[in-house]
């Protein structure tokens, strides 16, 4: 059985796991796939410009400085998990759904 999609908080903001799909025709937050956030960033993954480009999308979304939104794991890979300081997992979930 597939796993949720989970945002998990801490003290120093919210975590979670998205699957990065370079090279898209637009940027965009989601859909949900599987247990992770699917970005689509328009830039290519090479470089670190598809991470760069994940972390200003979702700086953008989450009204947040791209300083506080950081790649934590899996920066070469199409699965990473990310750290957004300051913010609730409440405004994600508005993020996604709208």
């Amino acid at each position: 059985m597939a796993e949720a999609f989970q945002i998990r908080s801490d003290d120093r903001g919210i975590v979670f796991d998205v699957l990065v799909q370079p090279r898209a025709s637009r940027a965009r937050l989601g859909p949900i796939h599987g247990d992770r956030l699917k970005v689509a960033v328009t830039s290519p993954p090479v470089d670190g410009e598809a991470n760069a480009a994940v972390i200003e999308l979702l700086a953008r979304a989450l009204g947040v400085g791209r300083g506080d939104v950081e790649v934590v794991a899996g920066a070469s890979s199409r699965r990473k998990t990310v750290r957004v300081r300051g913010v609730a997992a409440a405004r994600l979930e508005q993020a996604v759904a709208g």
